[in-house]
């Protein structure tokens, strides 16, 4: 697809290092109520009717929980409710397991939306951001329309950033974590999107994407399903923070991608910009040497980031800023029922050689 797509990449990612660092908002133009409504109606009309066909209505094959059907079986771990211990699987593994049951009721669902300074990055017409509110959007009809109860929490803007608004020496603020309450119905949704995209990106500095999982725990009581929308660009100690939430909530992964993030193309001479420090650095694109250090780089991270996402036990989707939303989440939601049809023949096998 990158070959394919070279020439429009290009055309973006000549503008891109002499203005990587997005608009302080990171808003599309003219947002506002009136967008949101229209941002909505289009989505229902281009991608929500055609998930919802194809997926028959069945949202759930994109998340467990607890319900009726068994899902899986695995090991226990503390905070695990005891009642779904499943002591015949125990007895013979001589290793404690839980049951895992399809969900098959109303459940809570929450948003965990970096909005940090890269997230404002796309090579082409669209960013990063674009594709986290056309997801949030598209996510948050399908779930409601059967009454589930959706809500966020937002990373982004700062404490105390409007005091100091325009001081040349104004202290630098660590960003908040703007909580929206999780609650049912079309009103609420249109609210938490609006909330969304007047969130001004978060303030500049290195994003500390673990402080938005602490958040996410303090705020959701009950097992919920969380989608943490982010590219997952941060500072190092978020994975643990993942791994404490993924034990008692239902968490997938979603992540942010550009491709320009990782194969750097022949620009010649370019300046770029760390969008989230403001740091500037003056390169040669046209160095074979530094696009193959440029091109590890970026496999180092995509290694550790594949490390940490599966030692924390969750699910990733991954949607590209050059990719269709549509079937990125039915190639997901597949996925899914692949390895759910799986776990549980595996999970039967064994609850029936323990009987």
């Amino acid at each position: 697809m990158f070959g394919r797509l070279r020439g429009k990449r290009q055309r973006g990612a000549e503008a891109a290092p002499s203005s990587a660092a997005p608009s302080p908002s990171g808003e599309r133009a003219g947002l506002g109520s009136g967008h949101t409504d229209a941002l909505v109606r289009r989505l229902e009309w281009t991608v929500v009717r055609r998930l919802d066909g194809l997926l028959q209505g069945d949202y759930r094959t994109l998340f467990r929980g607890f319900g009726l059907d068994l899902a899986d079986l695995r090991e226990y771990q503390p905070g695990d409710d005891v009642r779904h211990i499943d002591w015949n699987v125990t007895a013979r593994l001589q290793v404690p397991h839980v049951r895992e049951f399809q969900e098959d009721r109303e459940v809570s669902v929450w948003f965990l939306l970096d909005l940090s300074g890269s997230i404002g990055f796309g090579s082409g017409e669209v960013s990063k951001r674009d594709v986290l509110s056309d997801f949030t959007t598209v996510m948050g009809l399908l779930l409601t329309r059967y009454g589930n109860r959706v809500g966020a929490v937002l990373y982004g803007g700062s404490r105390g950033a409007d005091k100091n608004a325009g001081k040349r020496d104004a202290p630098r603020h660590e960003p908040s974590a703007a909580v929206i309450p999780a609650r049912a119905g079309r009103r609420h949704l249109l609210h938490m999107i609006d909330r969304m995209h007047a969130t001004p990106a978060a303030s500049p500095g290195d994003t500390q994407l673990r402080d938005l999982l602490d958040r996410a725990r303090g705020v959701a009581t009950r097992r919920s399903v969380m989608f943490v929308v982010s590219d997952f660009i941060s500072t190092p100690g978020w994975q643990a923070a993942l791994g404490t939430l993924a034990r008692r909530h239902e968490v997938v992964a979603v992540r942010l991608v550009d491709p320009l993030e990782t194969a750097m193309p022949d620009l010649g001479l370019v300046v770029l910009q760390d969008a989230e420090t403001g740091e500037q650095l003056f390169v040669d694109t046209h160095d074979p040497a530094f696009r193959k250090r440029f091109a590890e780089a970026a496999e180092a991270r995509e290694a550790e980031l594949r490390q940490g996402l599966a030692r924390a036990g969750v699910a990733c989707l991954e949607l590209s800023t050059y990719a269709r939303l549509d079937l990125a989440l039915l190639h997901f939601a597949r996925q899914q029922q692949h390895r759910q049809s799986a776990s549980r023949v595996n999970a039967e096998t064994l609850a029936k050689g323990a009987a």
